[in-house]
């Protein structure tokens, strides 16, 4: 009886019987017993539909029987613990009961929403970016997520391109160090900790390069650009144990990056020796025959499978098409184990062979559904990320005790939308989210009013309620205006080719500047906008992305001087859409601009400053950080030597602050041209008011490599400028000589 009990169990918990086994030899004894349907279920992807008694929409019944056939190795958009063991519970009906693995967009948190990522960027703080997906993993992992689709490393020099939003900015410096930042923070300890979901590095590759903005569209360049400015974030995620990577939805030099040799074998699984696995964007592998790079959905399969694509989201391709392909002998076999022994892997690392369910826990979903620290966190993270653009006459901060404040724009009630794009969705948003009246009538004094005016929708002409927004600052000491653009405005799919304010809010703007009372603009935004006007002509502006959960109580803390700013902009701030793409690291060109104002016969705009409006890194302060004695070690250098720079941050002002301290270097001439300026290191340190600190860099070799034509990954002797400095433009600059 014993022996026929263990035999029972044995064939029922399969999968807890490898004993001491490595992964690797329980993933061969899995695979072994497989079938060439079950391993291309493994990489099945589908997303989630709605629970009533069960899952209900057009192919549910569809995709439970494939579930329940081992035909789906994991589902998006499936959460909760209820949810997550229903699914579960369908994958382990199956012959070999293998577990599902839930993915969702986890972008920038999950119950408790932080703010958007490229505002996250702006607080150049690699340890709140870290801590936020570190609450971000345990908040989604109590709901049963295994997975994010994030981070995203995708360098951006382009803000009409919607999924701005969604990285960390033009710099491939300062975005690979955000991105790995984020992989720690998803990560944690390591797969198979409780608190650990898997990231994914996306999108594979130089999705950000799209051209025009527009997103989805093609992406054309030198392999030479492509490794040095594009690639790096992926390499160094790769290298860091990134569990998962995407693939772009766009082509690279006219082949789609989903079925992209170049990137996916040659480069990621080849000589970067990459062992994780690679999920295709939502439908790219069939999206390949609208590309008209394969002819059916077959050819797209194959293409996709060959090229090292090792999951199918949502194309439905892999299971109709692959076990046809490997039976006409066109797909090699091994291509299929290689992919699902991938796949398995991971399953293994998350302990998910052990116990399916031990995501989906009761407890620790109750825990984390409103877990008060996380909002703390939040509350703090938000004001850390806004950047202060403009103080005229030092307005900022308002006093608390105002006698009377009026709120005016169409963003002052709103809560939701506070999330801004990419966020988790839950009932009680409208209640648990602060609004930025709420969060401003919060901390002003109890003998203080604070008026309200919509003024204006976000996206339309409609000029209706000016007359009440103009009455009513008319009866204010201060008017605090909310402008911008919709949550909704940014994000996939979301590209503009008009980046200004949308609908009448200028006109708003400037009807209520004709009042004369001073006014501080707070600029809502996913992406960098073009409001030239407000910036010459509004004393001060604060720039505040959507700041999350949090996001009144953020704005108020800086509004009120509880936080001073000390975000830096990620990005470029254009004049205009027709400067655009503009970006601090270009090349110098044979006719460079010698002056702003120069326009005849050099690389200029005959009909704009050369200039950008705000220039990448900038951000301003409630006090004033002046630079001194800028000291080098040596200005003349051989080889492997070291470079150590010093320079002197003094706090001159009325308030403590931080401030971040930034280092360029320039290669003067080189076998390749090679840009004005890069970014080479950061410090953001805070300073006492009247404290002066002494800010140390060094720099080696190592950070003097470039990519020649050919290709070639070195550094070359020669004169180099070295610059720090409070931004990109405003910099001490001295010369070296390194001689190789």
């Amino acid at each position: 009886m014993k022996k026929a009990y263990f035999l029972l169990a044995f064939a029922a918990f399969g999968l807890n019987t490898y004993g001491q086994k490595t992964i690797d030899q329980k993933v061969s004894d899995l695979l072994s017993k497989m079938t060439l349907e079950e391993k291309v279920g493994q990489l099945m992807q589908y997303s989630g539909f709605a629970y009533a008694t069960g899952p209900q929409n057009s192919n549910s019944a569809t995709v439970l029987e494939e579930i329940k056939k081992g035909k789906v190795g994991s589902m998006l958009n499936v959460a909760g613990v209820e949810e997550t063991k229903s699914f579960q519970k369908l994958a382990l009906e199956s012959r070999l009961k293998i577990p599902l693995l839930f993915g969702q967009d986890v972008i920038h948190g999950y119950r408790t929403t932080f703010p958007v990522n490229l505002g996250q960027a702006a607080s150049w703080d690699l340890a709140l970016i870290e801590k936020s997906e570190r609450i971000a993993a345990t908040e989604a992992s109590a709901y049963g997520i295994h997975w994010t689709f994030a981070p995203m490393v995708d360098i951006a020099r382009d803000p009409r391109w919607g999924r701005v939003m969604e990285g960390s900015g033009e710099d491939t410096y300062l975005g690979t160090l955000i991105g790995l930042a984020r992989i720690k923070g998803f990560q944690g300890k390591g797969l198979g900790n409780l608190d650990a979901i898997m990231a994914c590095a996306k999108h594979f590759a130089a999705y950000g390069a799209a051209v025009g903005g527009r997103d989805y569209n093609s992406v054309d360049m030198s392999l030479r650009q492509l490794n040095e400015t594009y690639l790096p974030p992926f390499k160094a995620a790769a290298e860091a144990g990134v569990a998962t990577f995407m693939n772009s939805f766009n082509d690279i030099n006219g082949v789609p990056a989903t079925a992209n040799k170049y990137i996916l074998r040659d480069l990621l699984k080849g000589k970067w020796n990459y062992n994780g696995f690679v999920v295709s964007d939502w439908g790219s592998i069939g999206e390949m025959v609208n590309h008209g790079y394969t002819k059916d959905k077959a050819e797209a399969a194959e293409k996709a499978i060959l090229a090292g694509s090792d999951m199918d989201m949502e194309s439905h391709v892999y299971m109709t098409e692959l076990p046809k392909l490997v039976k006409e002998g066109k797909v090699d076999p091994k291509f299929i184990d290689d992919a699902a022994r991938r796949i398995l892997i991971k399953k293994f690392e998350m302990g998910l062979f052990d116990d399916p369910y031990r995501f989906s826990n009761e407890k620790r979903e109750k825990e984390q559904t409103n877990n008060l620290e996380n909002r703390k966190f939040g509350r703090e993270f938000g004001s850390k990320s806004i950047v202060l653009l403009k103080n005229q006459n030092d307005i900022l901060p308002l006093s608390k005790s105002t006698k009377t404040v009026a709120l005016i724009g169409p963003f002052g009630k709103e809560t939701v939308a506070n999330h801004g794009f990419w966020s988790v969705a839950f009932k009680d948003d409208n209640q648990r989210i602060i609004s930025q009246f709420d969060g401003i009538k919060n901390q002003l004094d109890k003998n203080s009013t604070l008026l309200y005016a919509k003024g204006c929708n976000a996206d339309d002409q409609d000029k209706s309620m000016f007359a009440e927004a103009v009455e009513t600052a008319k009866k204010a000491d201060v008017v605090i205006m909310t402008l911008g653009e919709g949550h909704a405005m940014s994000g996939e799919a979301k590209s503009r080719s008009n980046i200004h304010f949308s609908g009448a809010q200028e006109e708003l703007l400037k009807e209520i500047a004709k009042t004369g009372k001073p006014i501080v603009l707070m600029i809502n935004a996913g992406r960098p906008l073009v409001f030239d006007w407000a910036a010459d002509n509004i004393p001060a502006i604060l720039y505040t992305w959507w700041l999350g959960t949090e996001a009144g109580n953020s704005i108020a803390d800086v509004l009120f001087g509880t936080v001073n700013p000390g975000g830096k902009l990620p990005m470029t701030f254009p004049r205009t859409e027709g400067q655009i793409p503009v970006y601090y690291n270009h090349y110098n060109t044979g006719r460079p601009a010698k002056t702003n104002k120069e326009r005849s016969y050099v690389s200029a705009y005959i009909d704009l400053d050369n200039d950008p409006k705000f220039p990448f890194g900038y951000g301003l302060s409630y006090t004033q950080f002046k630079y001194s004695d800028m000291t080098l070690s040596s200005t003349s250098l051989k080889g492997n030597q070291a470079l150590n720079i010093k320079v002197n941050v003094s706090n001159n002002g009325n308030y403590d602050g931080e401030e971040v301290v930034q280092l360029y270097i320039r290669d003067l001439f080189g076998k390749v041209v090679r840009p004005v300026k890069e970014l080479k290191g950061f410090q953001k340190i805070l300073l006492k008011k009247g404290e002066t600190k002494t800010v140390n860099f060094t720099l080696t070799p190592e950070n003097l490599k470039f990519y020649d034509d050919q290709l070639n990954y070195d550094w070359e002797g020669g004169e180099f400028e070295i610059m720090v400095g409070t931004n990109s433009q405003d910099v001490q600059t001295k010369k070296i000589n390194w001689i190789k």
